[in-house]
């Protein structure tokens, strides 16, 4: 949650996709069953920012590793390129997933925060 929260503070991310917090959408859903929360999450990158980019910042982690085997111990990122949405709701392109494992946090927004600058996105 610490990550998201920081990750909302970001000027290139437009959204993060966490129910935890209360701009996600069904937020309100999350906080009548739920006391906790989860790893797994998407950030939204602004209008304008493209595949290339997005696929430079997942590129330039260093700590997350590239992959989609979510609920394990090891943070992952991955861009998630031509996502359907039922509700109407289009990313374009601008999503990516999340996984945090069990890195100190600090370490994961330094690793974030230098992905970002180096993408260009900071």
């Amino acid at each position: 949650l610490q990550l998201a929260q920081w990750l909302t503070e970001r000027p290139a991310i437009i959204s993060v996709l966490h129910p935890a917090l209360p701009s996600c959408p069904g937020h309100e859903l999350w906080k009548r069953d739920f006391t906790g929360s989860t790893s797994v999450f998407s950030i939204v990158f602004a209008e304008g920012t493209t595949r290339e980019v997005i696929v430079a910042f997942v590129d330039a982690l260093a700590l997350f590793k590239v992959g989609y085997s979510w609920g394990g111990v090891t943070s992952l990122a991955v861009p998630w390129f031509d996502l359907p949405r039922s509700h109407g709701s289009s990313y374009e392109d601008r999503l990516v997933r999340l996984n945090v494992g069990l890195e100190d946090v600090n370490d994961l927004i330094s690793d974030l925060d230098q992905a970002l600058r180096r993408a260009g996105l900071a």
